[in-house]
């Protein structure tokens, strides 16, 4: 027991197998530019379509009417949709209502909360921002594992001192890392959200308990007091980045929702006007060699679709972020080498 494996990046990009364009387009994008581009993928997909087809849009017209069966099926789509999204983010809200008994115990849980972590962080109030907040808690991780490592400075387990300056080395590091990137970070951004995610802190805990159980017999009472208190704050970070997740999650529904309400409006005038008042044979030329009504159905199409659109856009970074963060403490889901054989019986 020896090694202490493979160590991961430290941030979540650089632990993701995905490639860093599709990271970027998952998590780090903003969610109206990804919808901005998936507007202008459907937009040039239909008229690259309308300028390639061996039936001409125009001559499908005449036979039959396809603009007026595609916006009306979009304008029952918009209404249905768009109403069933918003009801289901209303319902995962609601979670928050609730009788005083159950706000009064929400309100003690997180100042109990509190009180352990200002016990944590050695101060007397902990911040009140989530940033802040964040910082603290990481900013005692760091102390905390400085305190450990000399605690077993003296130790004469050459091993020992050798595994632990290496993890508090990258503690430390890790840490200073973070703590810039919380420096400007405002909670309603993703930028919190991410700083807490790159902090790694299941790997700590399971690397700083794995050096425990290798070297069980060489841990003082300092050294085993210096334990506890590193792996304390850890585990409050923990805590912290579950709770902050969480209310992430319910700012990005009610911001997805808004949203949805202000791009339905416009998508449902689009797709009612082209019901209404659209005359093919009012549209006349081309344009870069394909058919100007092509243009005109592809932009509108395209408009109409935006809801569903700025829905793909906003689920699949939070879809994202819950597969990432299914586990709490020190299970780790993505590949990851041990490096040992560890001994549980």
């Amino acid at each position: 027991m020896s090694g202490d494996g493979t160590q991961p990046s430290d941030t979540m990009a650089e632990r993701s197998e995905s490639p860093t364009l599709k990271h970027a387009l998952l998590l780090n994008a903003n969610r109206w530019l990804v919808t901005a581009g998936l507007m202008l993928f459907v937009f040039v997909g239909l008229v690259i379509f309308g300028g390639v087809s061996p039936v001409s849009l125009r001559a499908l017209m005449g036979i039959k009417d396809p603009t007026g069966t595609l916006f009306q099926a979009l304008t029952t789509a918009l209404i249905t949709g768009v109403t069933l999204v918003v009801t289901i983010n209303s319902l995962v809200l609601s979670q928050e209502l609730g009788a005083v008994e159950d706000q009064r115990e929400r309100l003690d849980g997180a100042l109990e909360f509190r009180t352990d972590v200002e016990s944590s962080i050695d101060a007397p109030i902990s911040p009140p921002e989530p940033a802040s907040f964040v910082q603290a808690i990481i900013a005692a991780s760091e102390e905390r594992a400085v305190d450990f490592r000399e605690a077993v400075s003296e130790s004469q387990d050459d091993e020992l001192r050798e595994r632990v300056d290496d993890f508090v080395d990258n503690v430390t590091t890790h840490a200073d890392s973070i703590r810039d990137d919380l420096e400007t970070a405002q909670f309603g951004t993703y930028e919190v959200v991410k700083a807490a995610l790159d902090y790694n802190y299941s790997w700590k805990i399971f690397r700083a308990r794995r050096i425990k159980n290798s070297h069980a017999d060489s841990f003082t009472d300092e050294a085993n007091e210096a334990y506890d208190d590193l792996l304390e704050s850890l585990k409050l970070f923990g805590l912290a980045r579950e709770h902050f997740k969480t209310l992430y999650f319910q700012w990005e529904l009610i911001n997805l929702s808004r949203a949805m309400m202000y791009v339905a409006v416009p998508a449902l005038v689009v797709t009612m006007g082209m019901l209404l008042f659209f005359d093919a044979d009012a549209v006349v030329g081309t344009y870069f060699g394909v058919d100007a009504l092509v243009w005109i159905v592809a932009a509108a199409a395209t408009v109409a679709v935006t809801p569903f659109l700025l829905l793909i856009a906003f689920i699949l970074r939070i879809a994202t972020m819950a597969k990432r963060t299914l586990a709490i403490g020190p299970f780790i889901l993505r590949d990851s080498s041990r490096g040992e054989e560890i001994d549980w019986e």
